[in-house]
């Protein structure tokens, strides 16, 4: 296939080895240095678009791609103010739209037993739920998407939490309510990406945790990701690839 990937920092580069081990071409390297490019392509250039670019040009990207017909993986975080307006635009199109906030089997896994957990603690408010996150010191966006994603899902099985709350090392902090599940996040060195869902009761601690240990599983994820949106229609997730 020939692949359009749309940002070229680390992750970019990590998916583009994948993509050439697995006998794929690239259609182009777009990034913010070259953007005006991208209108230089032909629409039967591109079979699929890998977009990791960066939260403030996520929309625009994927809506310009959208328009051109070409189906999008995309791993941006940071722009889901807009994700809703994304999806509506990709049905009015046709079109094929995969996203996730984390292409990591071993982190959608977590998902799903983070949920188990939440569901388990339903019995026993004496816990207080919180998360933590730390992220290398490039991740332009907190909490990650991964961690809004954790959140999301012990919200779906605990009723008494309707919100979360962002508190990043440095910054003051927020005030939590007991509505509320407190997302505390670091940025350190070159960190791929470690995150915590804690139970704290006055008696114990009941603790989860995902530790990436470097960013090969998450391009992998994408990378099939997009072999796997090739020829389909419609709005996807990480469920629908793995066989929720």
């Amino acid at each position: 296939m020939n692949i359009l990937l749309l940002g070229y920092g680390k992750m970019g580069k990590t998916i583009e080895q994948i993509l050439l081990e697995r006998g794929h071409q690239i259609a182009a390297r777009i990034d913010a240095n070259n953007h005006a490019e991208l209108t230089n392509l032909a629409s039967d250039a591109v079979d699929v678009v890998i977009e990791f670019s960066s939260p403030e040009s996520a929309a625009e990207n994927i809506t310009y791609c959208l328009e051109r017909g070409w189906p999008v993986v995309c791993g941006t975080t940071g722009w889901l103010n807009r994700r809703a307006d994304i999806e509506e635009f990709c049905k009015t199109r046709k079109g094929a739209f995969f996203y996730a906030s984390n292409y990591s089997i071993g982190v959608n896994l977590f998902f799903r037993l983070n949920k188990v957990l939440a569901q388990f603690m339903r019995k026993y408010p004496s816990y207080h739920v919180s998360m933590t996150e730390i992220h290398h010191t490039e991740k332009k966006d907190a909490p990650s998407g991964t961690a809004i994603t954790l959140a999301e899902g012990v919200m779906e099985q605990l009723a008494s939490k309707r919100r979360w709350i962002s508190n990043e090392a440095g910054h003051a902090p927020q005030p939590v309510g007991e509505d509320a599940i407190e997302i505390q996040s670091f940025r350190e060195g070159a960190v791929p990406g470690t995150h915590t869902v804690r139970y704290d009761s006055d008696v114990d601690q009941i603790e989860i945790s995902h530790v990436a240990h470097s960013r090969q599983g998450f391009a992998l994820g994408a990378v099939v990701a997009a072999e796997w949106l090739v020829g389909r229609e419609g709005i996807f997730g990480m469920d629908d690839l793995l066989g929720n």
